[in-house]
């Protein structure tokens, strides 16, 4: 693993933490570092749940490493824009279409361009009351790409979207969780205290089931009520119809009908 990103398991949960002072921005090595992190937390079988978070108290991470790209020191495939930032591309899971454990964003600081990006690809945020949302990128002739143009418009209000695309505006933790596009606002020493609690209660549900969802949200998104249905009905999402078979689905019913506690296992 690159010296940029740090793991810890902590039982089922994988904790993911970008380590790249000053401003923990993301060069092609420390993105790929991220990429093998989260396929890990996929391909894992004791791993549910993923927190990603960044080292220091300022900056969650500034994005994309300009410096690093100006100087030609990032390894580039063909032109700059057909960079290979490794598997889940930029960031490592801004298109990790695969994933279906979730992923929990804590978001310590400034959360800036690709920074936003990646926060912005987590199924969770939780911020630090300090914590800011921006998309800097028109100035300097950059389209955010990695997610801004993507997700934005669709956790937010289209105006609001628009005047951190257009305008370049910074948008708060607390505007943000007002608008819905973070969950959770707490200051910046509950912040991980917060993140593990959702880590594990999580964590504690049945396995197959929480990863269905995910599948099944990817697949039903841009369809209507009735296709979404016949989608889950058609056989073409293999999480779901194993959960639907699975142990842990008996183990869940058994343990509601004798009042105690389910043990899921996964299978």
């Amino acid at each position: 693993m690159n010296d940029a990103v740090k793991l810890v398991r902590r039982g089922h949960v994988l904790e993911i933490t970008l380590d790249r002072p000053k401003v923990n921005a993301i060069d092609v090595h420390a993105s790929r570092a991220l990429g093998e992190a989260f396929v890990l937390l996929r391909d894992d079988p004791e791993l549910r749940v993923g927190i990603v978070t960044a080292a220091g108290e300022k900056v969650f991470s500034a994005g994309w490493d300009l410096k690093s790209a100006n100087t030609g020191a990032d390894e580039q495939v063909g032109k700059w824009w057909h960079i290979d930032y490794g598997p889940g591309a930029f960031a490592g899971l801004t298109e990790l279409w695969d994933l279906n454990k979730p992923v929990i964003a804590a978001v310590n600081g400034h959360a800036i361009g690709g920074g936003f990006e990646l926060a912005i690809a987590c199924d969770l945020i939780v911020a630090a009351t300090h914590a800011t949302f921006s998309l800097p990128e028109l100035p300097i002739g950059i389209v955010p790409d990695s997610g801004g143009v993507q997700r934005v418009p669709r956790r937010l209000p289209y105006n609001k979207a628009m005047e951190l695309l257009l305008l370049g505006e910074r948008m708060s933790a607390t505007d943000a969780a007002r608008h819905g596009m973070v969950n959770a606002v707490v200051p910046e020493a509950e912040l991980m205290t917060k993140a593990r609690a959702w880590a594990d209660k999580i964590a504690s549900g049945a396995p197959l089931t929480i990863q269905a969802i995910k599948e099944i949200l990817r697949a039903i998104e841009a369809v209507s009520i009735r296709e979404a249905f016949a989608t889950m009905k058609s056989g073409v999402l293999p999480t779901y119809e194993r959960a639907l078979a699975s142990e842990d689905a008996k183990e869940g019913v058994r343990a509601f009908a004798e009042k105690r506690p389910a043990v899921f296992k996964g299978r």
